[in-house]
C-alpha cells in the first residue's frame, strides 16, 4: 500500500474546504444549506467517526438524513463549503452509540487507526479534524465558565453564547511544540510510558502562558531530558485534534550531551544516529524499534533530517 502521507504531508494539513466564515452569521442560509442533496457530514465521538460500511471501505461523508438516522445529534457545526457543497460537523450520543452494535451496514471507527492505515481520504482529515475538535468543544462548554449558566450554540457553531450574564465563549486551539534535537549526527528520540513497545519519537510539550515558542522547545526538553539546547528553527504545524491543539513543529541543536530523564514525563530517552532513526522510521531496527508513523508529525521531523536539512 501507497504512503499517504508523503515526506512534509502529515496528516490534517490539506485542508481543502473554503471555511465562508461569513455564512456563519446567517441562519436561514445555514438551514437551507442542510437541506440540499448535496450537503454532508462527518459524526464523531469521542476519537471515532461515524462511517457507512461499503464495498470499497468506510465512507465518512454522510448525507445529513443518513446522519441523522444513523442517530446523530440534529445540532450542526458549520464547516465550511468544498466546491460549493456545504460541509458540517455533528456528534452523536452514547444512547444512540449502542444501537450501532451489531450493525453490518454503519457503525463507529477509530479516527487514527483508518487513517494510519489508508481508509480515509486524505483531503478529507483536516475537515475530520475540525469536526472532531468542535464536538468535543461544545460537549465541553455547555455552561458558562463566567457565571455557570447553560449557553447556547450561535454563529454556525462556532460560538456559544450566555443569556445570562451575556458573556461570548469561543473554542480554542492549544500550541504545542514538537522538536527533533539534534547534536552533529545524532538525534535525541524519547518514549512515553503508553507507546507500543519499542516506539520513539520527538519530545513535545504544551507552551506555557506568555512564553515564546523557541523558550517552550528549550524548556521542554531540558525538562524531560536535561539537554541544553541552543539553536531553535521552525519547519511546519500539523492540527491535531486530541482534542484540539496545534502542533509546532521545530528542530532544535543541542548543546549538551549527558540525557538525565524525567521518568514523570518519559519512560526514557536517549540519542539516536542517523542510520538507527532511519532503520527505525523504515520499522527495519535490528532492535526491533521504530520510530513514529507518517501520519505524525514527528515523523516527518525525523525524516527531514535524514535528508540533510538542519
Amino acid at each position: 500500500m501507497s504512503n499517504p502521507f508523503p515526506l512534509g504531508q502529515p496528516a490534517f494539513v490539506s485542508d481543502v474546504l473554503d471555511r465562508a466564515a461569513h455564512l456563519r452569521t446567517d441562519d436561514a442560509k445555514l438551514m437551507a444549506m442542510e437541506e440540499r442533496s448535496t450537503t454532508r457530514a462527518h459524526v464523531v465521538h469521542r476519537d471515532s467517526l461515524l462511517v457507512k460500511h461499503e464495498e470499497g471501505g468506510p465512507r465518512a461523508l454522510l448525507t445529513i438524513k443518513e446522519a441523522l438516522a444513523l442517530g446523530a445529534n440534529p445540532g450542526t457545526i458549520f464547516l465550511g463549503l468544498r466546491d460549493g457543497a456545504a460541509v458540517f460537523g455533528m456528534g452523536i450520543g452514547a444512547a444512540a452509540v449502542d444501537k450501532l452494535v451489531g450493525r453490518t451496514d454503519a457503525g463507529l471507527a477509530e479516527l487514527r487507526g483508518m487513517a494510519m492505515q489508508g481508509q480515509l481520504p486524505v483531503e478529507q482529515l483536516s475537515a475530520i479534524a475540525m469536526a472532531k475538535s468542535m464536538v468535543n468543544w461544545h460537549q465541553r462548554h455547555g455552561f458558562c465558565a463566567n457565571c455557570g449558566a447553560k449557553t447556547a450554540m450561535s454563529q454556525g457553531g462556532w460560538k456559544r453564547d450566555c443569556p445570562s450574564c451575556k458573556a461570548e465563549h469561543f473554542p480554542r486551539t492549544d500550541p504545542v511544540v514538537i522538536m527533533l534535537v539534534t547534536r552533529g549526527d545524532q538525534c535525541l528520540l524519547g518514549r512515553q510510558k503508553q507507546f507500543p513497545p519499542g516506539m520513539y519519537s520527538c519530545l513535545a510539550g504544551f507552551v506555557e502562558a506568555a512564553e515564546t515558542i523557541e523558550d517552550a522547545v528549550r524548556r521542554e526538553v531540558v525538562e524531560e531530558s536535561g539537554i541544553i539546547c541552543g539553536d531553535v528553527r521552525y519547519y511546519m504545524t500539523q492540527p491535531w485534534p486530541y482534542p484540539s491543539s496545534l502542533m509546532i513543529g521545530c528542530t532544535a541543536e543541542a548543546s549538551s550531551d549527558a540525557v538525565t530523564v524525567d521518568h514523570n514525563e518519559l519512560e526514557d530517552a536517549r540519542w539516536f544516529s542517523r542510520d538507527e532513526a532511519a532503520q527505525m522510521l523504515k520499522r527495519e531496527h535490528p532492535g526491533g524499534l521504530f520510530g513514529p508513523h507518517p501520519f505524525a508529525i514527528a515523523h516527518h521531523l525525523v525524516g527531514r533530517w535524514l535528508e540533510g536539512h538542519s
